[in-house]
């Protein structure tokens, strides 16, 4: 496999290689030798480093992930290759489109074709028990446990630097119903995405505008808020160790202020840093602010937050705070604090891979009358009265059955609230998830 790869790899390497000037790096490759020039190229473009930093091993095989990451180095020149170049990275990215996607690559180069529009979505069979509390909240059983959505997303690439989405999505429809035009009329079909997408800059500043989905933390974060449907408009920078992020526009849906259905406007910052593996697979730390801005006569509310997440081997530790300036009904400053601990990585591209975590959620109470509850995540699997005034642990495992399919379970415990007497009823929940 090697010779083919590296071949293919070194017909490129006029995009910006200087091996008339470069040293020979590795010590079994003699100057003679038929590929002497094609190895140091690639060496030194940084898309091969060899065994050891000194060794080539020409007659060694190499595996499909080793390929893969070539590939995804030689996709990082992508800006200065020539059209035929650039076909040429783009076939063995085709080849090797499951290896880089495990490796945390995104393949650009298949997703930035201009003219191209890609079709993507995903489907969930949700199932969830939910036990009351003392005053009949939060019970999600029988009938009203099973649940369906669809999404579908068509990504047209306009130009090297301008791409439109737009998607369409069910809302959580109940198999308890079996009337097609009464779940027509509860859970309509909407516009969930519409937006253009512009990089600039040298691809390191991006700007965004539409419907798209703003989650507070960057996406990282636990993101307490939702964010799934979101009007506005965003601008980015960002590189493989830091980015920052400023934004404003109005939630569509979900809990916010503490009203249902209230469509509160937010100005919006983030600033995030990205360490041992970079901005895709690394480890990373961030805070963000949020100025929620109700539609009522309530006053703003100022949310900040910081999170971290370490990865270490396959562990991942993972830690959010969030305070509530001047919370909703006069009460003091509300606090969220969340940790989580997360073994191995389940990959929908991988079947049979897999991971197991545990959380621990500390969610402040924002309502002086103890009711209700003012925030909810499209990020977490939690119900209502288990994300509000609430200490509370969680467990699940995610599965990869087959590709593009996995399954996941999530279990609450050990629950209770922080005010009152009435502790939330504990939760579990069991969806597939397919992706296509």
């Amino acid at each position: 496999m090697k010779t083919k790869v590296v071949a293919a790899l070194a017909a490129t390497m006029a995009i910006g290689a200087t091996c008339a000037f470069a040293a020979n790096p590795f010590v079994d490759v003699p100057s003679d030798s038929w590929a002497y020039k094609s190895v140091v190229e690639l060496a030194d473009a940084g898309i091969i480093q060899g065994v050891d930093g000194q060794y080539f091993q020409g007659n060694r095989n190499i595996t499909r992930y080793e390929a893969a990451e070539m590939v995804a180095k030689a996709m990082a020149h992508m800006d200065k290759a020539s059209v035929e170049q650039r076909a040429l990275i783009n076939k063995l990215a085709d080849e090797y489109a499951d290896e880089l996607n495990n490796l945390g690559v995104r393949v650009s180069a298949l997703e930035n074709r201009v003219g191209n529009v890609k079709l993507t979505g995903d489907a969930r069979v949700r199932y969830i028990h939910q036990d009351s509390d003392d005053k009949g909240n939060g019970e999600v059983k029988n009938d009203d446990s099973w649940t369906y959505r669809v999404r579908v997303r068509a990504n047209a690439q306009v130009n090297d630097r301008t791409k439109v989405v737009y998607g369409v999505s069910t809302d959580n429809v109940s198999f308890a119903d079996n009337s097609t035009a009464s779940n027509s009329d509860k859970n309509n079909i909407f516009t969930d995405r519409a937006y253009v997408d512009y990089n600039f800059g040298g691809n390191n500043w991006d700007l965004m505008v539409g419907r798209y989905e703003y989650d507070m933390g960057g996406g990282r974060a636990y993101g307490f808020l939702y964010g799934d449907t979101f009007d506005g408009a965003q601008l980015k920078y960002g590189n493989d160790k830091f980015a920052a992020t400023a934004g404003y526009g109005k939630f569509k849906e979900g809990i916010i202020g503490g009203k249902a259905g209230m469509a509160s406007k937010t100005a919006y910052g983030e600033l995030e840093g990205f360490f041992g593996g970079g901005r895709v697979a690394g480890s990373a730390v961030g805070v963000y602010y949020n100025n929620i801005m109700p539609q009522d006569d309530a006053d703003n509310t100022d949310v900040w937050g910081a999170y971290g997440s370490l990865n270490l081997g396959k562990w991942n530790a993972f830690a959010n705070y969030e305070n509530y300036k001047d919370a909703i009904d006069g009460k003091d400053d509300a606090e969220v604090w969340i940790g989580k601990l997360t073994y191995n990585k389940a990959n929908f591209a991988t079947p049979k891979s897999w991971d197991a975590w545990v959380e621990y959620l500390n969610a402040d109470n924002a309502f002086a009358d103890g009711d209700g509850n003012f925030v909810g995540s499209t990020l977490s699997w939690r119900n209502g009265n288990l994300l509000n005034n609430v200490k509370s642990w969680g467990a699940g495992i995610d599965y990869t059955f087959a590709k593009n399919a996995q399954f996941q379970v999530m279990q609450s415990f050990a629950s209770e609230a922080k005010e009152g007497s009435n502790d939330p009823g504990e939760e579990t929940r069991a969806q597939f998830v397919f992706v296509f």
